[in-house]
């Protein structure tokens, strides 16, 4: 058996004055979303995703069909306030989410917030970004270097968008005693590298430690974004002195 520890930071950075991300956490639900669309309505459709991921964060034996309806229903509720109001129809939003089975995860994902996972040591990146520079990568046609510098590598092909089709990645992700995941927005991927963010994320098991250093870092690199990370640790029940091999001193 497995027991979940988490920790959540949320900063506007450097050059935002307000905050769209939003995030949402529980014993068996984690999700962040970006939202997107100018004049605060990123904000609004950020809080409409946590906000349909809480009112369904209830036991169920279906949790992929749990986070399609949850995508389904943010989609539908952003296409309501669009028609209500003709400024809010470009607004939208990412959602990365893990629902926790008591064994597993199912993950619901779409746009670019990412989740990450450290196994043994090893930082994988479980979600593949909605974007056009990742499809490019995706095709052969640009290499993952060149896409890490592209000035449109937020272009995003999906996301929950009023009057668009929700259309989530969905799938279960087997978990290890040790794991440890990060949700986050783009707003540390995009300027944090792939390497440093594995550094940070197995130097310190100090959760809360980490996520500080995390959005530090980001904000070291000019905090152009919104940042949000949430990090989840797979500890054994019932051991609170337990820590992973990799972290273990």
């Amino acid at each position: 058996m497995y027991a979940l520890r988490y920790a959540v930071g949320t900063d506007p950075g450097l050059r935002r004055e307000a905050n769209e991300d939003s995030v949402y956490y529980s014993e068996r639900l984690f999700a962040v979303a970006d939202g997107m669309g100018g004049h605060a309505y990123g904000e609004v459709a950020s809080s409409i995703a946590v906000g349909v991921m809480a009112e369904l964060d209830t036991d169920t034996d279906d949790p992929l069909g749990a986070l399609s309806e949850a995508a389904r229903q943010i989609a539908i509720r952003l296409t309501d306030l669009a028609e209500e109001n003709f400024d809010m129809r470009g607004m939208g939003t990412t959602l990365t989410a893990l629902l926790w089975d008591g064994e597993r995860f199912a993950v619901g994902h779409i746009g670019d917030s990412r989740c990450y996972l450290v196994r043994d040591g090893e930082l994988t990146q479980v979600t593949r970004d909605h974007t056009m520079v990742q499809a490019l990568v995706d095709d052969g046609r640009m290499s993952a270097e060149q896409a890490d510098e592209h000035p449109g590598r937020s272009m995003l092909m999906r996301a929950l968008q009023a009057g668009s089709e929700h259309d989530p990645d969905l799938f279960f992700h087997d978990v290890h005693e040790g794991d440890r995941y990060l949700l986050c927005s783009d707003g540390l991927s995009d300027v944090v590298s792939a390497g440093e963010i594995a550094t940070l994320l197995t130097t310190d098991p100090d959760g809360d430690d980490t996520v500080r250093a995390l959005i530090a870092a980001a904000n070291e690199r000019g905090g152009p974004d919104n940042i949000t990370c949430l990090l989840v640790d797979v500890a054994p029940a019932n051991n609170p002195a337990w820590l992973p091999n990799w972290l273990a001193r």
